[in-house]
This record gives structure tokens, sequence and C-alpha cells, in this order.
């Protein structure tokens, strides 16, 4: 029997009186809707600032929203901090079924500001930014003005959970995701930028989202995530009845200011706000969908090619040369591959990005031509915001006066850059930006490419310099030399990488638009930039520098909760394959989404070359159609190489599905029970072990999904496929 205390029932009486007070106070105002098939946003424009009251799911639970919009109440003119008294001027608002802006105007100075909600499809979350355009001839500074802030009213005995998911950076980390119980007093803040510094023993940064849910079934809550790939946070937590959240950039170091040059604007980066049912996966089941529908690139999905299957020369180095790309192709076109990935090692010297006549004397696009003609696609990789000190013409040399002025730093005497990473360009600087837009259209041009992978310190982080557009740094300013770059500490670090990133999307999208079916890969050192603003400017991530089955199948398990598995990038690296199960093992764990090989395929035994033609043949006919639409469940916990693990993908629109089973190394695990999700209990359905190490049999619904699916493998590290149908 359930116990309650006098305390606890005066409590909630108290909760729902002030409750009930302050939403009729905001319900006296206008309120405009905005809603889509999975969320319900309740919005009002007051006379000083607009308001999200309420939001609501699909099914009807809804969380009363406390906090008003907090405007910029000062800005920056002529070095004076000045009041800014914000009106409403409904002449300008707009709003239909799909778009809703409500807009203020300061006087003096004189600034128009836009706060936007819009629903670009029919289900999934919605989204929200604000713009500050300046209307006056004077400039101006603006303080930090958060994307979104949410005060949500939540009773004290309702229990939730706190569900977020740490980025690749180089290698998995030891968590990857996180579900925290949210008690009174809960605080957490996750950061995102382009370049992961943090230490071992530090948090490391995360995929920019949040899901947070109760902890009881059906497991409903919202989630919410940034479209931004500069230095961004997500604050979160939980006091009484309330439970605050804020998403935006990030005001650390600090103090944040930007410029607002006359007749400029400024504009938040864009958020997401959705709700749904069943947990984490029931959250990433509504946003892979949304992300693909809502960011992705249209040309790109309809592909049926896509997610590719690739051959990398990075097994080889930097010792790829025109004799290996060549022989690479032949191999790969009998194998079944569909692209031919050329990595560094290609160019003349890092910022002079041409070939090295020596290893190439043909050049690259007769490289590429003879990809295609052998039916394969053809994509390189460059670092194309890095200058070094090459001399040759179109070389960026750090010395160069001009090239000098677009640096984050100036280069120390003796300087010397890495094999492939030099000092890295403030992409923010208009001329930069201008020269850099037309080296990414020249190289994609005269090297006739099918994909353009980026990688490295591609997006500053902080500058020294002070005439450039974001705001100058001040005297704590300190200039490390790490991986093979300088990389500069300021309080000014968010707005350099505001501006940047702005420069980098503006020559992404205009080269998108030269190339419609162009494919852009975002490496950035393995998982740094793996974000919802590259996903809307890129078509799939390199989630992980290390490339072992275990970092494989981590850095899938960890992502795949948030982005759509057919942008996520394994590479398949040598690895010890004593018995062909344990071939399979390697090749299966790099295959759930997008699959590239990286090693010497020629060395491999006729054997193991038949097992992977034969398991590329797979991938292309069975699997590449669930991992582009089917909704993917999590069915173990986090791998760790020692004991099972597995990922189960089912789409009810084919009543197709599988299950990615997985054995660790433990030797007295030779069987496993998967719990299924997903399923009907009332159906039945035939299971096909693609291996054959069971019978293929019928299972209900109600089986899969209670007492589960049992796995039985004889050898440790090895791996099953387990396909599902109605």
């Amino acid at each position: 029997m359930l116990k309650v205390t006098a305390s606890a029932v005066m409590r909630t009486l108290l909760f729902c009186a002030a409750l009930g007070a302050w939403t009729k106070t905001l319900h006296s105002q206008h309120a405009v809707v905005l809603s889509s098939t999975d969320v319900r946003l309740e919005l009002a424009a007051g006379e000083n600032g607009p308001k999200l009251i309420a939001l609501s799911s699909g099914v009807g639970e809804t969380w009363q929203n406390k906090a008003s919009e907090d405007l910029p109440s000062t800005t920056e003119l002529d070095g004076a901090s000045v009041t800014v008294r914000w009106q409403h001027k409904p002449a300008l608002d707009s709003s239909d079924s799909r778009h809703v802006v409500l807009v203020y105007e300061s006087e003096k100075p004189h600034l128009r500001l836009r706060w936007e909600w819009q629903a670009r499809a029919d289900f999934g979350p919605l989204e929200h930014r604000i713009t500050i355009e300046n209307l006056s001839d004077k400039e101006a500074w603006l303080p930090m003005v958060d994307s979104l802030r949410l005060d949500l009213a939540v009773p004290v005995n309702r229990k939730l959970r706190s569900f977020y998911v740490e980025k690749g950076s180089g290698t998995p980390s030891a968590h990857g995701t996180h579900c925290e119980t949210m008690t009174d007093g809960y605080r957490w803040t996750g950061t995102s930028s382009t370049y992961d510094h943090s230490p071992d023993q530090a948090p490391r940064e995360i995929i920019p989202a949040e899901i947070v849910y109760s902890d009881t079934k059906p497991q409903s809550g919202w989630y919410a995530g940034i479209e931004f790939s500069g230095r961004t946070r997500i604050g979160l937590e939980r006091s009484g009845t309330s439970v605050k959240t804020v998403l935006g950039l990030n005001p650390d170091p600090g103090p944040f200011r930007t410029r607002l040059i006359p007749h400029g604007s400024f504009q938040t980066p864009t958020v997401f706000l959705g709700t749904f049912q069943g947990g984490p996966d029931g959250a990433g089941n509504q946003l892979r969908p949304w992300v693909r529908a809502v960011l992705g690139n249209p040309l790109t999905w309809e592909d049926k090619h896509y997610p590719l299957v690739v051959n990398n020369s990075w097994g080889s180095g930097m010792a790829v040369d025109e004799a290996l790309a060549l022989r690479m192709i032949g191999e790969s076109k009998e194998l079944g591959v569909e692209m031919f990935h050329m990595d560094a090692g290609w160019f003349r010297g890092v910022g002079d990005w041409y070939p090295n006549p020596k290893k190439f004397p043909h050049g690259l696009a007769y490289v590429a031509d003879e990809a295609h003609k052998s039916g394969l696609r053809f994509g390189i990789w460059v670092d194309w915001t890095q200058a070094a000190l090459d001399t040759e013409p179109g070389a960026l040399n750090v010395h160069d006066p001009k090239v000098r002025n677009w640096l984050v730093a100036d280069v120390p005497p003796g300087w010397q850059p890495e094999e492939f990473k030099g000092q890295t360009i403030d992409l923010g600087v208009p001329a930069a930006h201008d020269y850099l837009r037309k080296e990414v259209k020249r190289i994609v041009d005269d090297y006739h490419l099918d994909m353009l992978e980026h990688d490295g310190y591609l997006v500053a982080q902080g500058c020294a310099r002070s005439d450039h557009p974001h705001a100058p740094p001040d005297k704590s300013m300190i200039v490390k030399h790490e991986w093979g770059a300088d990389f500069v500490y300021a309080f000014n670090a968010t707005d350099v990488s505001y501006h940047a990133v702005r420069a980098y999307y503006d020559i992404y999208e205009r080269t998108r638009q030269e190339h419609p079916r162009l494919l852009f890969e975002i490496c950035n050192d393995g998982g740094r930039m793996v974000d919802f603003g590259s996903a809307a400017h890129g078509d799939y991530f390199s989630i992980t520098d290390t490339y072992d089955p275990l970092s494989n199948r981590r850095a899938f398990y960890d992502t795949s909760y948030l982005l759509p598995a057919a942008m996520m990038e394994s590479y398949i690296e040598k690895w010890p394959t004593p018995r062909p199960e344990n071939f399979l093992y390697m090749l299966r764990s790099g295959m759930m989404g997008w699959l590239t090989l990286m090693m010497d395929t020629s060395v491999w035994a006729p054997e193991q070359h038949q097992a992977a033609k034969d398991a590329i043949a797979l991938y292309k006919s069975d699997l590449r159609p669930l991992i582009r639409d089917a909704h993917l469940y999590h069915v173990s916990e986090r791998p760790d190489g020692v004991h099972w693990d597995g990922v189960e993908y089912w789409d009810p629109a084919r009543a197709r599905g599988v299950l990615f089973a997985f054995r660790g190394s433990i030797t007295d695990e030779a069987e496993h029970r998967f719990v299924l999700a997903g399923l009907d209990a009332g159906k039945r359905y035939q299971l096909h072990f693609e291996d054959g190490s069971s019978p293929d049999r019928t299972a209900t619904g109600s089986e899969l999904m209670g007492s589960g699916l049992l796995v039985r493998l004889q050898s440790p590290l090895s791996s099953e496929l387990v396909f599902l149908s109605e």
C-alpha cells in the first residue's frame, strides 16, 4: 500500500495552487499554438518579451514553463553600457500552422529582435532561434543571448532521468552514454565544440543534446539539442518543483560579447525541442528520422546506394601514390566496393593542396577518372584551413603577409608543421572566407570529386588577432602548441568559433549549390565535430579515430542514440583474425552504419577475400535498407569486449529487421538472450540465423520481447546476424 504523508499532500496542493495561478496569468495573454504530431507548444507575446507557456506531448502530457524569455537588457555603444527597453511590435508578427515569429524593437539603440519557432516536418521536434538586427548606423556589442531557457514545472515526487552522449573525440570514452537520476539539487553542464581538449580524467564533450524522461513507463519526457558546431553548452538542474534548462553558446570563458555591425545581425544557434515516449531509444527513433528529413541533404538520401561501401587508403598511411591508388581501385571493384577514398598523403605539403607530382605524375583527376571507369566514386581527404611553409604557387604560406593576417596566431621562430597539420586560418575573416571558398571549389572541380572529407582543426576556437570580426582577446590570452597547431585560449573563444562556424557553413552551402550530389565527410580527428549543425551541412561522420572492433562498436552504440545510423562511419582496420569467425566479427563491428575498409585487402587469404565479398553483398542487399530506414534499439549494455552486446534494427514498414549479435572474449558465456523491442506481441516472426549458429525458426513477438531471443556461438570474439520478418 502506498503511504502518503500529510506534508506530501500539502506540498502537492501548494504546487498545484501556485501552478494554477501562474498559468491563469499567462493564459490571459493572447497565445498561439505550434505543433507537430509529436509535440505542441503554446506561445505568447508579452508587452516586453515573448513566452513559451507550455510544452505538451503528442499523447497529452503537459509541462508548464515558468520562465519568461530573458531578452538582452543592455548593449554596449561607444564603450558604454546602454539599457535596452524592448517593446512588442504586433504589426510585424507573423504566424501560421508551421511558423511563428514575434517581433520586438528597442528605439535606443535601434534594435529589432525576432523570436522564431518553426515546424519543418509534420513529426518530430520544433526549431527555435532568436535574431537581433542593428537598425542603426552605429556599431553595438551584444552580451550573451541564450538560444533557449526553460523552467518546467514538475511535481517533487516525479522520478526523472537525464540522458546524454559523449563524443568519440579520437577514441570512445570509458562511459560514452550517461543515464543519471535527477534528484533534488541535480546539476549538469555539457559542452561541445569543434575540438575536444578534455584531459582523460575530465568530462568528455557531448553531442549537444539532452534527454529528460520519467523513470517509470511509458518513460515519457522531452529532448532538446543545438544545431551548431561552435562552442556551445547545455545546462540542466532540478530544484523543488522546477527543472531548468538552458541551451546556446558557451558563455565560458567570459564575459562573452559579440560585435553587431551597423545594419548587421546576430543569430543564436538554432535549437530543437521535442517530446517522446519509450526512454532514450524512443527519443532516438523519433529524432533520427527527423534529422534525415529536415537537416539532411534530400539528394543524398534519395541515393539508393547511401550509405556507401568504401575503400580508404589510410591503411598504408601517408605512403599513398598513383600505383597504390590504381591497385586499390581494382581491388575495390572486385570486392563490390562503391567508392575509393584517398586519405592524407597525396598533396605537395600542408596548406599546399596540389598533388605531389612525384607520387601522382598524372594528377588526381586521372585517378578519379580511373575510379569512375571502374564504376566507383572518388573522394579525398583535405584539411583546407591549414597553412604551413610551402612556397609553390597556390600554397598557403604562414609567412605570406596576406596569409599571416588570417592565422589565429603568429608562428614562433623555427616553427614546423606536422605531416598533415599546420597553423589554422580564422575562417571568420571575410578575405580568408572568400579565398578558401574558391579553394574548396577548385579542389572539387579540378580533382573530379564525388566526396570531400575535411579533417583537423577546421574551425578556430580562439584567436590572438584584434582586427578580425570577432571580439578581440584580452590580457589573459594564452597560446599553446598542441597536436601540431597553436590553440589560443582567451575570453573571446566562443565568439571566434561563432564567426568561423558561420563561414564554414556558408562555404559548404555554396559548394552544395554548385555540386548538389557531392558528399561531405565530417571527420575532425575522429568524432570531435559530431553534432547537429554538421549533420545539416555534411553527409556522414567519422565517429572515432581508433578502429579496432570494440572501439567501432562503442562509438556506434553511443552516437546512434542521436544521429542516423547511415551517417555513422566506422573504419575497419587490420586486426588479428586467426579464425574465420574472428574475421567476420571484425567486419561486422564496422558495418552497422556507413562501411569503410581501411586495410590492405591484397594480403587477405582467398577465403577471407570471399568472406568479405559475401559480407559486402549482404550489406548492400539486406542490411543497408535497414540501416537507412529502420528503428534502432540498443538491446544490450554498452559493449565492453568481454560480454555479449548487440543492436537491433526493426522496420515496421517492411516488417523486417536484424539483430547484430557479438560475443565477447569471456570463455564461459556461449549463449545470451537478447530482449528485443519494437515488435508486435501478438504476431509471429520468422528468424533466420545467417551463419547457421542455430536452426531457423519462428517465435512470437511476446516471446522475443519477453524472455528474449537466444543466440549461441561456440567461439569468443565471434558474431551472428539474425534476420527477423513477419
